[in-house]
């Protein structure tokens, strides 16, 4: 019997036309993707690490601008453009500027030391021992050296028809006679002083693209000698890094008659080659 004869098989793989093909159409999609697509995706990442560098700076700066609309009236001290210092009050109110018929104590009188007084106005946050009180400040250096500020003794609550509250204080205090407007400020005794630093911010960029400084909030105590220099960071609150340059201008006397100040600040923060500046002004109310 003669075997049966079957045809011979393809042998399966590419042609080289085949082959030629793809290459032609992987080249053709690399190319559109190189043209058309990798513009749109580095884009939106430039836009994503813009809009991450501005918050990060906005954040920062609404941070500054909160303590200095409760900062103490004309406590604004600022040795160099990039630091400045100021004294954070954590709540005010009007007090007792003398008796009436149904009181005859607790009230400041100019005229002599006061170590009590009844509050008239209802207060955001109860004072506690060993918090400050100041009452007008008027020259800068005043709070700091403490010739209008006495440490809180005792916080207690008078009958409904004196006041809110009635706050002593440990040392008396003498209040400018001239002064009516029956205002006082309370600092908490653990954030006496707080200094924006901005350190090591040059204007220029390291070697991968980023900012060489960083933005502190540093808590101090009172210190009466007016600041020649920033001071030092350690143990400061971080409030923004890779900080390309920050600028602080104050003017204490916006406007004479108003007794308005004025800070402007600048903070711009670099990384990666890019750069997101801020900046944002901020009126001081200094009518203590």
């Amino acid at each position: 019997m003669k075997p049966i004869a079957h045809p011979p098989r393809r042998q399966a793989g590419f042609t080289l036309i085949e082959l030629i093909i793809v290459l032609v159409l992987t080249t053709l999609i690399g190319a559109t993707v190189a043209i058309f697509v990798r513009p749109a995706i580095g884009a939106y990442t430039d836009t994503r690490v813009r809009a991450e560098l501005s918050d990060q700076a906005d954040t920062a700066l609404r941070r500054i601008v909160r303590d200095i609309r409760q900062a103490v009236p004309n406590s604004i001290r600022a040795p160099l453009p990039n630091c400045f210092e100021l004294v954070p009050a954590v709540a005010g109110g009007r007090y007792r500027m003398g008796p009436d018929a149904a009181n005859s104590a607790a009230y400041v009188d100019p005229s002599q030391q006061t170590t009590a007084f009844d509050v008239l106005t209802a207060m955001n946050r109860t004072p506690n021992v060993g918090d400050f009180v100041v009452i007008n400040n008027q020259n800068g250096n005043d709070v700091y050296a403490g010739t209008n500020r006495a440490a809180i003794t005792a916080v207690s609550t008078p009958a409904a028809t004196h006041g809110t509250l009635r706050i002593a204080i440990g040392s008396g205090l003498q209040i400018s006679p001239g002064y009516a407007g029956g205002r006082f400020q309370v600092v908490a005794s653990g954030q006496r002083s707080v200094f924006y630093v901005c350190s090591g911010a040059d204007g220029t960029l390291d070697s991968q693209g980023n900012g060489k400084g960083t933005l502190y909030r540093v808590t101090r105590d009172f210190n009466a000698t007016y600041p020649s220099a920033c001071p030092a960071t350690a143990g400061g609150t971080v409030l923004a890094t890779r900080v390309h340059t920050c600028n602080f201008i104050y003017t204490p006397n916006q406007g004479a008659t108003q007794q308005s100040g004025f800070l402007w600040m600048l903070l711009a923060i670099g990384r990666n080659g890019e750069t997101a500046t801020q900046s944002q002004g901020a009126h001081v109310t200094n009518t203590p």
